[in-house]
Formats: structure tokens, C-alpha cells, sequence
């Protein structure tokens, strides 16, 4: 076992929030506590990717961009990092490779230091362009290994994944457990048996649905892991990342025990305990238990608590337990793929169907796709029938080929699309228009009605900000009124260079 202290990295700021309160934490809540978070001697923060920029746009009303240059402004010590799903973006569909090239180029020049890419399927071909453009433009490209657990995801598979995005050229691995399901034993295992296969650091980042996280933190760093992450209480623990804190007092004693100001983690909770109930209601008891469930149907804690509401608004709320029993079926058919945006989704929409209206009677198109190969090459084999059903179905055969060379080159159309809608002709308008259309358009009438249509936001902080907190907002070239500690101030933020 190496005693080289082992790294935190912090995901408060992005998957903290998305795991415990819908991704609602609006970039004005953030600015006190990243200059705190910067100081803190994390190896990084994550702030950015995954559901934020969906977020920023549908419910916010900010420009995510903006964010990403106002967090990098006022936090620029630590190295920050977002999540990227490979050939999707930040969407649920395949995009073409100039158009990922360019979200990514994008990204890089706002200061983006670490891109964490994964894809749905661990189709590496998928990784690919993402990867070679993380690199291109000097930054770290961190490739993910989405685990799961199912007959054909074994150690060794997951070991010849990652020896394979080394190879790819990969600064770093992760080992992304969305569901909370890598248990102690495996966790050991496997990070054992990656470190003698390759060089790379490797990075475990897991949630703690099932009760499982700190535990199989605890193995992976007596096996070697190099870095975990974690987040701060109340956006920790349950659905997501295991607190700092608590992880901290498992450590004590332990050889590999970073050490972290406690002082300055008290005034952060106490300052995101005002941040959560301000988001009261986007937040829910059930994302904050321990929920044994998720180790028998491997269902992100976030999709579950979503679920019943999408079951209620179908008609079928009664139906909740044997729609989650269907699941795991509809997985298999589908070639075990793993749970995590966009298949979760996927599978938990066709569990639905097959209970409502009979199993594989109706087949929704993302479920045909998958089957198709439109999304890429399954870990496992399709079932037979269901194939034969979506290809009747759908009067298509299915692809082999690396779904993206499918699609011809499509950035110049959707910077002439949005010009034609009104806006800039810049490429990060067009990458965000071209996987939020009408949510850009929306975005960008409110940037250009009158000042007075904003509000200002009133934050309640306990701990004392730093200046630089206190001289920066989320919009980009508009004025937000900005309360804190009982003093207004009206902020702007340019954009950085580079």
C-alpha cells in the first residue's frame, strides 16, 4: 500500500447539487464559498458539465459559459473540473465530431481544466474525439469507466478498459459509480489491478445511495487509489458524495489522511445549510437516506426520486414497484448496458411501456436506437426477439459502425441557424444552440430585455467572503443585484481571455 496522502477532489459546487437538489444552485449562491473552496487544498473542484449547463439554461436563466468564466475568476487555484458524456456533450444524443470539437475548444479556452469523459455504454469509439480534443488544447482529458455490475462486467473488463483509454491517450482514469453499487471488496480489486496494468492516476468518484461510498473509498485508498472525491453536508452523503468531513474522521490515524482546515469546513456548512433550504423545493428526505434498493436494480438515486412523478404524470403511480422490478429486464435485453444518462432514462422509459402496455409491445425510439447500435456497441448482446421486434418495428438494420461517422460535419448549420434566430454567431452560441435550441433563444431575449426583468438575489451567508466574491455574477455583460450580509452590490463580469 503507498502512503502518499490521497487526494480530495470537491463536487459541492456541481454534482453535490445535482444529486441533492436538481442542479438548482444558481452561480450567485456560489460566489462566497469558491474563493473558501479555492484556498482549501483540494486537488479540484468539480463546478461544471453533467446536468449544470442543462440547468443554466432551462431553469436559471444564465449563460453557462458564464458561469465556467465567473467561477474560474474568482476561484483560479485549483483546478476545476466538469463532466463530459463523450459524442453526447452534455446532451442525451450523438453529435457530430466539429461540433464536439468545437464544445470542447470552447470549454478549454474558458479555463476548464479537467474534462471528465465517459460514455453510456463505455464504447471507447465514443471517448475518441473528446479525448483527442481535451488534448489538442493542453488540457487534462480524465477518461471514465462507467461501472456496473452484470455478467459481462467483470474486473478484468473493466481493467482492459482502462488500459485501453491510457493508451488513448488518457491523463488520468476514473472509475465513475453513478448507482453507488461498487462494493468495499471490488472497489480494492479493482483499483488494485488497474495500478499494476497501468501508469496513470486513478481517481474513484462514487455516491452513497446504498451506504456504500465511504466504505469503498476507505478500500480504494488502502489499494492505492490516488484521489476520491467528495462534497460538504447538505449536499452530501445519500445520493451523493460522501461529506469531507466524515471522510476526514474515517481517515484519522490512517497513514494516507490528508488534513483539511475543519474550521473553514464548519463555515462552509453552515453557509450551504442557508443555500439548501433556500432550494427547499427542489430537495427530498428520499435523496438523503440510505436506500438498500439500488443494490438490487442498480438505479441512479436521481432517477429514482424523479420517477414517481414521471409514473404519476403516465397514470401508471400505482405501478411504481413493478415498473422498477422491470428494469433490470429491459437492461439485459438491451445488452446489460449500464445505468447513467442518458440509458438510465432509456431503460426506466421502457420498463414503463412494458408494464403498461405489455412487455415489448411498444418500443420507444431511444430503446431502438440502442438495439440499432445507434448509440454505440452494447457491452453485452442484444436479446434475439427484441432485435427482430425493433427491426420489424422500425424497418432498419442495425449499424457497426462508430455511431458519429454516421453524421456529417453540422457547425456551420447550427451557427447559421442561430443567427438567423436572433443570435450571436459565436461558437459558443453555437454549441449550446445546437443541443438547446429554444432554451438559447429564451436565454438570449432575457439577457436583451431591460435590466429591471432581473431581480436581485439575497444571499444569507455565515462565513465572510473573500473581495472577490463579492465583485462578480453569473451573466455575462449584464448587472445583477447581489445581496449579501445585508449589503447590495451590483456586480458585472467580462469575459476572460484565453
Amino acid at each position: 500500500m503507498t502512503t502518499k496522502t490521497v487526494l480530495f477532489n470537491n463536487t459541492v459546487l456541481r454534482d453535490g447539487h445535482q444529486s441533492m437538489a436538481a442542479t438548482r444552485m444558481t452561480t450567485a449562491q456560489m460566489l462566497e464559498p469558491a474563493p473558501i473552496l479555492d484556498e482549501m487544498g483540494f486537488a479540484g473542484l468539480e463546478t461544471w458539465g453533467g446536468a449544470t449547463i442543462d440547468s443554466c439554461l432551462r431553469f436559471l436563466n444564465e449563460n453557462p459559459f458564464d458561469r465556467l468564466r465567473t467561477l474560474k475568476k474568482i476561484a483560479p487555484k485549483t483546478p476545476q473540473l466538469m463532466l463530459l458524456r463523450g459524442q453526447n456533450i452534455v446532451q442525451y444524443t450523438s453529435f457530430p465530431d466539429d461540433v464536439v470539437e468545437a464544445f470542447v475548444r470552447c470549454t478549454c479556452a474558458n479555463g476548464q481544466d479537467i474534462l471528465r469523459i465517459f460514455d453510456a455504454l463505455n464504447d471507447l469509439r465514443n471517448l475518441a474525439t473528446s479525448i483527442k480534443a481535451t488534448k489538442k488544447y493542453g488540457k487534462h482529458a480524465r477518461g471514465e469507466l462507467c461501472y456496473t455490475i452484470s455478467p459481462v462486467h467483470t474486473v478484468e473488463n473493466f481493467v482492459k478498459l482502462g488500459v485501453e483509454l491510457e493508451k488513448m491517450g488518457c491523463d488520468s482514469l476514473g472509475i465513475k459509480d453513478m448507482s453507488g453499487i461498487l462494493q468495499p471488496q471490488i472497489a480494492y480489486k479493482l483499483v488494485k489491478e488497474l495500478k499494476s496494468k497501468i501508469g496513470i492516476p486513478i481517481t474513484l468518484h462514487t455516491h452513497d445511495t446504498a451506504g456504500l461510498g465511504a466504505s469503498s473509498y476507505l478500500a480504494a485508498i488502502d489499494a492505492g487509489v490516488d484521489c476520491v472525491e467528495v462534497s460538504i453536508v447538505p449536499f452530501a452523503n445519500g445520493t451523493s458524495q460522501p461529506d469531507t468531513v466524515r471522510m476526514l474522521a474515517l481517515l484519522e490515524g490512517h497513514p494516507r489522511c490528508p488534513k483539511f482546515d475543519t474550521g473553514k469546513l464548519a463555515q462552509l456548512r453552515d453557509y450551504f445549510t442557508g443555500v439548501y433550504k433556500q432550494l427547499e423545493k427542489f430537495t427530498s428526505p428520499a435523496n438523503e437516506r440510505v436506500d438498500s434498493d439500488i443494490l438490487i436494480f442498480q438505479v441512479p438515486g436521481g432517477m429514482l426520486s424523479n420517477f414517481r412523478t414521471q409514473l404519476k404524470e403516465q397514470g401508471v403511480a400505482d405501478k411504481f414497484n413493478e415498473v422498477v422490478r422491470e428494469i433490470p429486464i429491459v437492461r439485459e435485453a438491451l445488452g446489460w448496458i449500464p445505468l447513467v444518462t442518458p440509458t438510465s432514462q432509456i431503460v426506466g422509459t421502457q420498463a414503463m411501456m412494458n408494464v403498461k402496455f405489455g412487455r415489448w409491445k411498444m418500443i420507444c425510439q431511444p430503446a431502438q436506437d440502442i438495439a440499432l447500435g445507434k448509440y454505440g456497441l452494447t457491452p453485452g448482446p442484444i436479446n434475439p426477439e427484441v432485435l427482430a421486434q425493433v427491426i420489424k418495428q422500425s424497418g432498419k438494420k442495425p449499424v457497426t459502425e462508430r455511431p458519429a461517422d454516421l453524421l456529417p460535419p453540422a457547425l456551420e448549420t447550427y451557427r447559421k441557424q442561430a443567427v438567423e434566430k436572433g443570435l450571436p454567431a459565436d461558437d459558443e452560441t453555437a454549441v449550446l444552440f445546437a443541443m438547446f435550441p429554444q432554451q438559447m433563444q429564451d436565454l438570449y431575449k432575457a439577457k436583451t430585455a431591460p435590466p429591471a426583468a432581473a431581480g436581485p438575489v439575497t444571499l444569507q451567508s455565515p462565513a465572510p467572503a473573500p473581495a472577490a466574491a463579492r465583485t462578480v455574477t453569473a451573466t455575462s455583460g449584464r448587472k445583477l443585484a447581489v445581496t449579501i450580509n445585508g449589503k447590495r452590490h451590483e456586480v458585472t463580469v467580462e469575459n476572460l481571455e484565453g
